[in-house]
């Protein structure tokens, strides 16, 4: 006889756990204060930034893009910013012909140079995708950036990574919702700092 289902958490218990691990990531701001400077660096060097994830972290890592693609929250400039987890073509020709671990290390092979970001998105830190993404972006010398999470100190992925912010919580749940709001802090400077950019250029013309 199978184990009867898992009854649901309630609503307050997770809240209550959203909060507790709220602020125990208070803990990375530094971090994520030194991977939005190396970003507008990028972008002042006339770099490009890749996103990648699976699943949930795919969608944190075409929310990103289009941050900076569209705009957050000031009228500015276009940044640009490309997820390699949305074109269907591509990620299944590499599936297909190659394998599914390299999904993202092929593309990043192609298209990422040297003063380029390459930020992959694992809650675990464990994704053989994600893991070769971030090593084959720094052999190439771009930037590498995790945002990951768990107890473990972001798994394999975090070797590759240059800057890690990694969620202390082992939820998948909780930890996308950490990135989900790390994601927005580091748009936030890199959008202000586009937007006082391009004020500053209107008022030399």
């Amino acid at each position: 006889m199978s184990a009867p289902p898992t009854p649901p958490v309630p609503p307050s218990r997770q809240l209550a756990d959203h909060l507790a691990t709220a602020a125990r990531t208070r803990a990375l701001l530094p971090a994520l204060e030194e991977v939005a400077h190396r970003l507008i660096a990028v972008y002042q060097g006339d770099g490009r930034l890749y996103t990648f994830g699976n699943g949930g972290s795919a969608a944190d890592a075409q929310h990103l893009a289009a941050e900076l693609i569209g705009r957050y929250l000031r009228e500015r400039r276009p940044l640009p910013a490309v997820s390699l987890s949305t074109d269907p073509s591509v990620v299944s020709c590499i599936g297909n012909d190659h394998a599914f671990d390299d999904v993202f290390a092929r593309q990043v092979e192609a298209l990422a140079r040297p003063g380029d970001m390459v930020i992959g998105f694992s809650t675990s830190g464990r994704s053989p995708n994600v893991v070769r993404g971030l090593a084959a972006a720094r052999a190439a010398g771009a930037v590498t950036v995790l945002f990951g999470g768990g107890t473990e100190g972001g798994g394999p992925a975090a070797a590759h990574a240059d800057h890690a912010l990694i969620v202390p919580e082992a939820a998948t749940a909780r930890v996308q919702e950490m990135h989900l709001t790390l994601l927005h802090l580091l748009s936030e400077q890199v959008d202000a700092w586009a937007a006082a950019t391009d004020h500053d250029r209107l008022e030399t013309r």
